[in-house]
């Protein structure tokens, strides 16, 4: 069954690979979306696939790329659009 999430990670994520990052591991576990950066310091994120893919990339969210300190991950279940071709970092 598909999955759609909004995420807002917040923390040390900008100016650490968060995007880029974020982007290889939606692509490894096969979902679409896009990712970016916010005006507060925070990283953005929807994410569309399988609930599996989802789970795991929302358990990755909670470290992020190594030099990233994760602070708090808030999710927000959305309906499925299938309007995503494939994944990419917003700016």
């Amino acid at each position: 069954m598909k999955s759609n999430v909004h995420v807002l990670i917040s923390g040390r994520v900008q100016g650490v690979w968060f995007r880029t990052s974020t982007k290889q591991k939606a692509e490894q576990l096969g979902l679409t979306g896009w990712v970016r950066n916010t005006s507060d310091g925070s990283v953005e994120a929807i994410f569309e696939g399988a609930e599996k893919g989802i789970k795991d990339m929302l358990e990755w969210c909670h470290c992020g790329p190594p030099l990233a300190k994760v602070v708090n991950v808030e999710v927000k279940n959305q309906e499925p659009t299938n309007g995503f071709d494939g994944f990419s970092i917003e700016y």
